[in-house]
């Protein structure tokens, strides 16, 4: 308790600081924005702003990116209820009561209800998360070099195996490749070269940034080249009352906190995210109602729940990666890179040198839900569809500019250009033919880490692999990774003997 007290004014003043409160509104509003495109969203908006984030502060740069996480997630939700196209999958259940409300003439009651149950939600398990932080903090502070090294292994293999849609062999090709490739380069611990096919361009290996771009933003360029964007036509006016919308949130309490905290321990799991968390919110809600036929129809409790399960996601994902290191949706993968080329080490070591950092995040989040919920009734509620109608054709060649000098101001490399462009071309490939890029990118931002404290771990028991069952948190934690590879075995065997 005397460590939050000591933190707590310092992240207040960290926050509330210049630039770092303008970048957070710049952030929310630059979040929303994107969000409410369709096909653009937190990864492509996160992806871009990465590179640009270097001149700033560790600080300000993660509290300008988590304020662009949180406002994409709420912004998805603006193109599913006016035009029926989620600006990303986090919103995709949100079309189902969203959009009908529109058709009803409700457009504005329901952009209502997605802006408050957004920021309710938000702010409720960020205030969660903040309570938990000690908690957190003291199970973290257990972990030591070979523990963090298991866990690395165990979150790469937890996404190959869990998140992975296709079979669990391309999940683990996935996780494996994105280690791989970060071999590239000189040694850390010897000056050995490796893969550089002398290139001198290589010997400082391949940029995790170029190649978060490459996957993200460039591959889904590609993808969206053909794809139309909205058309004013269908929108002449919208109907509906702001304040009825407010008003049907607070009457709705319970289903509001229920779902935020719903989303909030899917979120804590690799590869769920809000995808994964505004389904399931919707499905628990249709079971429990006394009517689920009117879910579907425009019945606003549906959408309360998938919205407020979003942005209680966003809680949820910060604890495996400030607490580890392991992001669990792509999202937070971008935000890990932050912690990364910022020089700040996410685990036992920020929890013990960088309290007021952690607690800095959790306050700019709260403001941020705060943010969303001001410019979501007092401009997306009356001009949000003229957003959500952007061509996404000319959104293209500035994402593209964006990327390309993004990631050539980080090194000045020239080969990192070369990198973005074939990992585009790589990611545009796993998508197609079902291969997990959360694995590939989870293995690429991680590589580093886990041959770090392979070598650490090593080096502290003179070489032997007995450290990593040295202690029971050890044992532990190998038992997971070994029960985790088993899962599909098992399964195929059970499907088996049933069939």
């Amino acid at each position: 308790m005397a460590s939050v007290v000591s933190a707590l004014p310092e992240a207040l003043s960290i926050v509330f600081s210049w630039p770092a409160f303008g970048l957070l509104v710049a952030g929310v509003v630059f979040g929303i924005t994107l969000g409410a495109i369709p096909g653009i969203g937190s990864v492509i908006g996160m992806a871009v702003t990465l590179p640009l984030t270097l001149p700033l502060s560790g600080a300000e740069a993660l509290i300008f990116l988590t304020a662009v996480y949180s406002g994409a997630m709420y912004g998805s939700s603006v193109a599913a209820i006016l035009i029926n196209v989620p600006g990303t999958p986090a919103s995709a259940a949100s079309i189902y009561d969203g959009y009908p409300l529109t058709k009803q003439g409700k457009a504005k009651d329901a952009l209502a209800i997605s802006a408050t149950s957004s920021a309710l939600g938000g702010t409720t398990t960020m205030v969660a998360l903040f309570v938990i932080t000690p908690l957190v903090s003291s199970i973290v502070l257990l972990f030591g070099t070979p523990h963090i090294f298991l866990v690395t292994i165990l979150g790469i293999i937890m996404i190959a195996v869990i998140a992975a849609r296709g079979s669990t062999i391309k999940g683990v090709l996935s996780g494996a490749f994105g280690l791989l490739i970060m071999t590239v380069g000189t040694a850390p611990t010897t000056p050995v070269s490796r893969y550089t096919f002398d290139t001198p361009l290589l010997l400082s290996g391949l940029s995790f940034v170029a190649i978060l771009l490459g996957v993200f933003a460039i591959a889904e360029m590609i993808r969206i080249i053909d794809i139309e964007g909205g058309t004013a036509a269908e929108i002449a006016e919208l109907g509906g009352n702001t304040v009825r919308g407010i008003q049907t949130v607070l009457a709705n309490k319970l289903l509001m906190l229920r779902s935020s905290f719903l989303g909030m321990g899917i979120g804590s799991l690799p590869g769920a995210g809000g995808a994964v968390s505004n389904f399931i919110a919707y499905a628990v809600e249709v079971q429990r109602s006394d009517d689920p036929d009117s879910y579907g129809t425009g019945n606003p409790r549906g959408l309360i729940a998938t919205e407020s399960s979003n942005n209680g996601t966003v809680a949820g994902s910060l604890i495996p990666v400030l607490s580890f290191g392991i992001p669990g949706s792509p999202s937070t993968a971008i935000l890990l890179g932050a912690f990364l080329i910022h020089g700040i080490d996410p685990g036992p070591t920020l929890f013990e040198n960088s309290l007021d950092l952690i607690y800095a995040l959790i306050v700019s989040l709260i403001v941020s839900n705060v943010l969303i919920i001001v410019v979501g009734l007092m401009l997306i509620a009356p001009f949000g569809y003229k957003i959500s109608l952007v061509d996404t054709k000319y959104i293209v060649p500035i994402i593209v500019v964006l990327a390309a000098l993004g990631t050539i101001s980080l090194r000045s490399n020239p080969i990192d250009l070369l990198t973005i462009l074939v990992f585009g071309i790589i990611g545009l490939l796993m998508k197609r033919y079902d291969y997990s890029i959360v694995a590939l990118v989870l293995g690429a931002v991680l590589g580093t880490l886990s041959e770090r404290t392979l070598n650490r771990s090593l080096l502290l028991s003179d070489g032997s692999l007995d450290i990593f069952v040295g202690d029971p948190l050890a044992i532990l934690l190998v038992g997971l990774i070994v029960g985790i590879l088993l899962v599909p075995v098992l399964k195929g065997s059970i499907r088996r003997a049933r069939s």
